[in-house]
C-alpha cells in the first residue's frame, strides 16, 4: 500500500474530485487516510472491492462495532435507529416492515404530482428566460415530493425546508443554527407521527405506523428515525442528482440533440421523461453521495491485499468505483449505449437503497421536464465559474444558472 498521492479530501482534491479519485484509484486499491477533522480511516477505491464491500457482512453499519473516534454523524437516539446504522437481524426486521409500506405502487402514485410540480416550477421561471435551476427547481421539487410521500401538511412545508437547508448549509455566522434546526425537525416529526396516528392518511408515514408482521411493528424511535432518513436522504440526494444530471447533459450538446429528436423540439421524445439508460449513466457519473455510509470491520479482514484491523472505520469510494476504467469503458463520459446496470450510487446487497425507485422517477421526470419545456436551455456561465458544495460527503452544485 502506497501513501495517498493527493491530500485526501483537502481543498485541492475538492476543486477537481474526479482527478483526485482517479489518482487514488491508480495508486492503490486501499488507502489509510486522515479525514479533514483528523480521524484516520481506510478508503477503498476500486470497483470490485467497493462492490464486494457493500455486501460484505463483515463490514458493520452499527456504530457500536467501531473502535475509532470517528463513527459518522452524531444524532439524538430517537433519530439514530435507522437503516443506515443497523445490521441484521435488526436491519432485516425494520426493512421488512418498511418495505411493506414503501411499495412500488405508492411510489408510482407520486408520478402525476412530480410532473405537475415540475411544470409549476418551470412556469414560474419561464417568463424571465433565465433561472438558477438549483434554487428555483432542483431544490424545491424534492421537498414537495418527500412531503407528499410522508403526508406533511402544506402549512408545514416551508418550515421543513428551512430546517433542512440550515442542517445542510449552516450559516457561517451562526454555529448553533444546525443544532437548533435538528431539534426543531425532531420535535416536528414526533408531532407529525402523533397526528398520523390519530388521523391516518394514504401516505408512507401512516403506512409505517399501521404496518404489522406477525404482531411486530415499528417502535416510536424507529418511526421517527425512518421518517428523518426518508426526509433527509430523499431531499438532499435528489437535489444533487437533478442539478449535476442537468449540468452533465448541458455539457453534451450532441447527446441533447439526440434526446430532443430530429426536429430539435423535444416534443414527444421526452414526454415520458428521460430515458432509463441516461438516468443510469447520470447516477454513475455523478453519485450524490461519493462515499457509502461508513462501515466498521467486525474482524481483521483483507481488502485489495491490505489487512484492516477489526473495529476500524472503512469508507467505500462510490465515486471512484463508478469511474473505474477496468469496469466501465470511457468512464468519464455519459454513454446511453452502455449496458444498463453496474453503477453503485444506490448501493448493493442488503443495504441497497430502499428509495431507489423514487430517486430514479424524480430524476427521470425532473430532468426530462426541463429539456422538454426549454429546448434551447443552455448554461449562462462558463462551467469553470460554477461553484460546488465544499464537502467530501456530497457532490452538489450551489447554483446552476441557465438561459432558455
Amino acid at each position: 500500500m502506497t501513501a495517498p498521492p493527493t491530500g485526501a479530501f483537502d481543498a485541492s482534491f475538492l476543486a477537481d474530485p474526479y482527478a483526485g479519485w482517479a489518482a487514488l484509484r491508480r495508486a492503490a486499491p486501499v488507502h489509510r487516510i486522515t479525514l479533514p477533522d483528523g480521524a484516520p480511516v481506510w478508503l477503498v477505491t476500486r470497483y470490485p472491492d467497493v462492490r464486494a464491500g457493500l455486501a460484505d457482512e463483515r463490514l458493520s453499519l452499527d456504530k457500536a462495532n467501531g473502535t475509532g473516534r470517528w463513527r459518522g454523524f452524531s444524532l439524538p437516539p430517537a433519530l439514530d435507529a435507522n437503516l443506515l446504522n443497523l445490521d441484521p437481524p435488526d436491519h432485516t426486521r425494520i426493512r421488512r416492515l418498511v418495505g411493506r409500506a414503501f411499495t412500488a405502487a405508492r411510489v408510482a402514485r407520486l408520478r402525476p404530482r412530480i410532473e405537475a410540480t415540475a411544470d409549476e416550477l418551470l412556469d414560474r421561471v419561464a417568463p424571465a428566460g433565465r433561472a438558477d435551476l438549483v434554487a428555483d427547481y432542483a431544490g424545491p421539487l424534492p421537498v414537495t415530493v418527500i412531503c407528499d410521500l410522508l403526508g406533511v401538511p402544506a402549512d408545514d412545508r416551508s418550515s421543513l425546508r428551512g430546517w433542512t437547508d440550515r442542517l445542510l448549509t449552516p450559516p457561517a455566522d451562526d454555529p448553533g443554527a444546525a443544532g437548533r434546526a435538528l431539534g426543531a425537525l425532531h420535535d416536528f416529526l414526533i408531532r407529525l407521527i402523533a397526528d398520523k396516528r390519530r388521523e391516518p392518511g394514504d401516505d408512507l408515514l401512516s403506512g409505517m405506523i399501521a404496518v404489522r408482521d406477525d404482531g411486530d411493528r415499528l417502535t416510536e424511535d424507529e418511526l421517527t428515525s425512518l421518517a428523518f432518513l426518508v426526509l433527509f436522504a430523499g431531499y438532499e440526494n435528489s437535489v444533487h442528482l437533478i442539478g449535476t444530471g442537468l449540468l452533465a447533459l448541458l455539457r453534451r450538446p450532441d447527446l441533447l440533440a439526440d434526446l430532443r429528436g430530429p426536429d430539435g423540439s423535444a416534443e414527444g421524445s421526452l414526454d415520458s421523461g428521460l430515458p432509463e439508460p441516461v438516468v443510469e449513466e447520470l447516477l454513475r457519473l455523478e453519485p450524490p453521495a461519493p462515499l457509502a455510509i461508513r462501515r466498521f470491520a467486525l474482524v481483521d479482514l483483507t481488502i485489495g491485499g491490505v489487512t484492516i484491523p477489526a473495529g476500524e472505520t472503512v469508507l467505500l469510494g462510490i465515486a471512484a468505483a463508478n469511474r473505474d476504467p477496468d469496469r466501465f469503458a470511457e468512464p468519464d463520459i455519459v454513454d446511453p449505449t452502455r449496458p444498463v446496470g453496474g453503477q453503485l450510487s444506490l448501493g448493493h446487497g442488503i443495504h441497497y437503497c430502499l428509495g431507489a425507485p423514487l430517486a430514479r422517477l424524480e430524476a427521470r421526470t425532473a430532468i426530462g421536464a426541463v429539456l422538454r419545456r426549454f429546448p434551447r436551455v443552455a448554461l449562462a456561465v462558463d462551467p469553470a465559474e460554477l461553484t460546488w458544495r465544499t464537502s467530501y460527503r456530497v457532490r452538489g452544485l450551489r447554483a446552476l444558472p441557465v438561459t432558455f
